[in-house]
């Protein structure tokens, strides 16, 4: 038979107790831990990184049960991205997620060449440098591209057929931002197909915005099209007011900024592509190397029109749009 004295016993069950909590500290240590990324603020993101969670799931990860998340927010300060992604870096995240375009994916790549990265962009990502090509990334990183930048066309388009009549029509840019050139230029050729005149406004700041619906008003802009940036996004509420006060119909990138008061858009489902994202994060948490993942595109496009304002405006809605729209906001 076997006699354990009283104060081994108490040793030995106070050395387990003491164990439990460290065991659970080890187990917590030991989960992955991703770096999110993004340019704008977390109310903003919010939406978004809902979506990149969703992702996750799908991918059999659960924040806070099997996987860590640091977020970081830039909070529409670009030069912040280089020193957030050194941080996470040195935080030693197992996937270092750059959402919210290419400066973010570029400072993510400038950063490390070893940690895997899943970036978001409106760009081509073969010719901004981000992979080697679509199929075969190689290197570090890969991720999901909207192809932003292809979609003025079709932006220019739905817009003539909502107001026909309107020329010249303002291409609202950002000049810091590396896919305006190609954004402004795909829109310009359409425009010209459609005998439309089109000219750009810069802005890159809150302080900026004035003078360019300034230069609107001088120019005689009957209509804008706002291009895909954060920043716009994150100054919906200022860009739509000012449109509306000038009886100007805007056309924007995505939903979000329609249900501000924009009077239609249109572009890739942006959640669904923080969803993809996710699922690739999770796979390479999984042990999926990025230069063997392919980079993703969008697999759900949205024609979304806010009848509010276009009555605002006095338009009517064609019915054509109407029935090919995806949403209809009243």
């Amino acid at each position: 038979m076997l006699y354990i004295r009283r104060r081994e016993f108490i040793t030995l069950v106070g050395g387990a107790a003491a164990a439990w909590p460290l065991a659970a500290r080890a187990q917590q240590s030991a989960m992955p831990v991703i770096g999110l990324v993004r340019i704008t603020t977390p109310e903003d993101s919010a939406h978004l990184v809902a979506a990149f969670k969703r992702g996750l799931g799908e991918s059999s990860f659960v924040e806070g049960q099997n996987v860590t998340i640091e977020y970081r927010y830039a909070l529409n300060q670009v030069d912040r991205l280089p020193a957030l992604m050194a941080e996470l870096v040195d935080r030693g995240v197992a996937v270092l997620a750059a959402t919210g375009g290419t400066i973010s994916a570029r400072a993510a790549k400038a950063a490390t060449t070893t940690v895997p990265i899943v970036f978001t962009t409106g760009d081509d990502p073969v010719r901004v440098g981000l992979v080697a090509s679509l199929n075969r990334p190689s290197g570090n990183a890969t991720g999901v591209s909207v192809f932003a930048a292809r979609l003025g066309s079709k932006r220019i388009g739905l817009l003539h057929e909502m107001v026909p009549d309107a020329s010249p029509i303002a291409i609202l840019v950002n000049p810091t931002n590396p896919d305006t050139e190609d954004e402004a230029k795909d829109i310009q050729e359409a425009a010209q197909g459609l005998g439309i005149q089109t000219f750009i406004v810069g802005a890159g700041n809150t302080d900026d915005l004035d003078g360019a619906f300034t230069a609107l008003a001088q120019r005689q802009a009957r209509a804008v099209i706002v291009g895909g940036d954060t920043f716009f996004t994150s100054r919906r509420g200022q860009i739509s007011l000012s449109a509306a006060r000038r009886s100007l119909p805007t056309m924007w990138v995505t939903r979000i900024e329609v249900e501000a008061g924009g009077l239609m858009s249109y572009g890739a489902n942006i959640p669904d592509v923080y969803r993809q994202a996710g699922v690739y994060t999770g796979q390479i948490l999984k042990g999926a190397k990025p230069a063997n993942l392919p980079v993703q595109l969008p697999t759900k496009f949205d024609l979304v029109i806010n009848l509010q304002t276009a009555k605002a405006l006095g338009l009517e809605v064609p019915p054509s749009l109407l029935a090919r729209a995806d949403e209809v906001i009243e």
